[in-house]
């Protein structure tokens, strides 16, 4: 039996269509996404299949939606899927991965990441903040930066180690705007300046890691039925005490992604899935390492050719 590890997509990875294929293809599908709508008291099913992108887009929405996702995928797949080594998901991904692996029920998955969007919105609102891609850049270069734009009550951190060469920076706008215009000429090949209402991951999100906290402690926790490798320490995380602490950390610490893809790959698993929307994952894998192979599984096609695949 193969030895599995599966990967779960972050915000940003919605787009209006999704998941109607699977749900069209199979009725037990469509009655997980009725079952959504119950759980939320909200046409989440609507809001994915048809948007509008805008509302689809916005956190408290985009979360639930992406696990959602995910969650619809696995149930097509576990049962050919071969025994999972270990999960792990980039920052709300996380909570996907958590998901399948029993470590909490179906909806209260979905009220944890839609309460987790509302905070971290919230958090957004009371204190502006961005986040910008550096690419080009290694992190120390990019810590290095951060220090010198922050300063005088303005924060500037990395936020998401992705990858050699693409750090994401998070933080005050006008710190972020200094870091990118330092990191230039620094050399960075590009910085992108990203569409979010917030700065994720970064201590501008305190508040919201204090609310997450509650939700957190609120609901009906099990043993993770596999390790889930932690964004915030890149460790394996084997029980729910620890799930429930470092995903608190989450919010304000930086997503140690390429990291924890280092971490996946010493267990020497045989098959790598990116389960859910999109194959951002694949693409930051191969970065990590370009030896490695990621399968991403999201839609009816990838489904049928997965299934094909591992008979």
């Amino acid at each position: 039996m193969s030895r599995v590890a599966l990967l779960f997509p972050g915000q940003g990875s919605q787009y209006v269509g999704m998941g109607r294929d699977l749900a069209e293809d199979d009725s037990s599908i469509r009655e997980l996404y009725e079952r959504a709508d119950d759980a939320l008291g909200m046409p989440l099913s609507r809001l994915c299949w048809e948007g509008p992108e805008d509302q689809l887009r916005a956190t408290e929405n985009a979360q639930p939606a992406i696990m959602l996702h995910s969650c619809a995928v696995w149930r097509l797949i576990a049962g050919r899927a071969g025994r999972v080594e270990v999960g792990a998901g980039h920052s709300l991904g996380e909570l996907s991965a958590y998901l399948v692996s029993g470590a909490f029920g179906f909806e209260d998955g979905l009220r944890i990441v839609r309460r987790r969007g509302e905070l971290m919105g919230a958090s957004g609102a009371a204190r502006p903040g961005t986040m910008a891609a550096v690419l080009g850049l290694d992190a120390e270069a990019v810590t290095q930066i951060c220090e010198r734009a922050g300063g005088e009550g303005r924060v500037v951190v990395p936020a998401n180690l992705n990858a050699p060469g693409q750090v994401v920076i998070s933080g005050d706008v006008e710190a972020v705007a200094a870091a990118g215009d330092l990191a230039t000429e620094a050399g960075a090949r590009r910085v992108l300046p990203l569409n979010v209402s917030g700065a994720f991951h970064s201590p501008l999100m305190a508040a919201a890691a204090e609310g997450l906290e509650v939700v957190l402690e609120a609901a009906s926790w099990a043993e993770p039925s596999f390790p889930v490798v932690s964004n915030a320490t890149a460790a394996s995380v084997t029980d729910a005490g620890t799930a429930r602490r470092t995903l608190i950390m989450q919010l304000t610490s930086p997503v140690r992604w390429a990291e924890g893809i280092e971490r996946i790959r010493e267990t020497g698993v045989s098959r790598w899935l990116e389960v859910g929307p999109g194959n951002v994952l694949s693409g930051l894998a191969r970065r990590v390492d370009r030896s490695l192979r990621v399968t991403p599984v999201g839609d009816s096609r990838s489904v049928d050719a997965y299934l094909g695949s591992a008979d």
